[in-house]
């Protein structure tokens, strides 16, 4: 039996995980790889973003990185991201958020991206509101953030596996210094403090219905 080269077999399985992204059933990427198309960093510390290997990558103060691809708002939806820190890192992924120039985003939520920072609030938690102290994820290996809004739900998987449960209760009210109200928006990423090197590649999302 023949075996390929290391580059050879690399290239076939990087072109293989582009491919399986863009057939997901009725699931559309969001990054193109090798470009920030689609995506507008923050004012604040845009040089915190680096593109490497096919991911979005952090190094560097706090920034964070909205898409603006589409300019149409999600409400429900499946968003997937694959993840990958550096230990001691803390990063976050954003939903139904909006554009903002510096600072943590006001508006929506954000689900953690954290195994061993010392914040104890750690991968998969809806910062704040649904919070685990456990770590779902690994250091160094890549795992898939799962994000789905239905309605007033907001279940959150790494790796298919349910992290946390979180429905908005009834009368629900946004607060003054964030939000966190359901409602509709835009994705974000999060570059957290120079010290935390996190990943983030083959970002895809579905729409659901209203």
């Amino acid at each position: 039996m023949r075996t390929l080269p290391f580059r050879v077999a690399l290239a076939l399985l990087l072109t293989y995980t582009v491919w399986a992204a863009d057939t997901e059933e009725g699931f559309t990427p969001l990054m193109d790889g090798h470009s920030f198309a689609g995506w507008k960093p923050s004012v604040e510390n845009p040089a915190s973003w680096k593109i490497e290997d096919g991911a979005f990558v952090t190094r560097g103060p706090r920034s964070h990185l909205f898409y603006e691809g589409e300019g149409q708002p999600y409400r429900n939806f499946e968003l997937k991201v694959e993840v990958m820190t550096e230990p001691g890192s803390n990063g976050g992924i954003y939903f139904h958020t909006r554009y903002q120039d510096s600072g943590w985003p006001k508006a929506g939520f954000e689900t953690q991206v954290n195994n061993t920072h010392s914040d104890w609030k750690k991968t998969g938690s809806v910062y704040d509101l649904a919070s685990v102290g456990f770590a779902a994820a690994e250091d160094n290996r890549w795992w898939t953030q799962h994000i789905i809004v239905e309605g007033k739900v907001v279940t959150v998987k790494v790796d298919g596996k349910i992290v946390v449960q979180y429905k908005e209760p009834a009368g629900a009210q946004a607060g003054k210094d964030f939000e966190r109200k359901l409602g509709s928006g835009t994705f974000a990423l999060q570059a957290h403090d120079p010290k935390s090197v996190v990943r983030y590649r083959n970002i895809r999302v579905k729409r659901l219905p209203d």
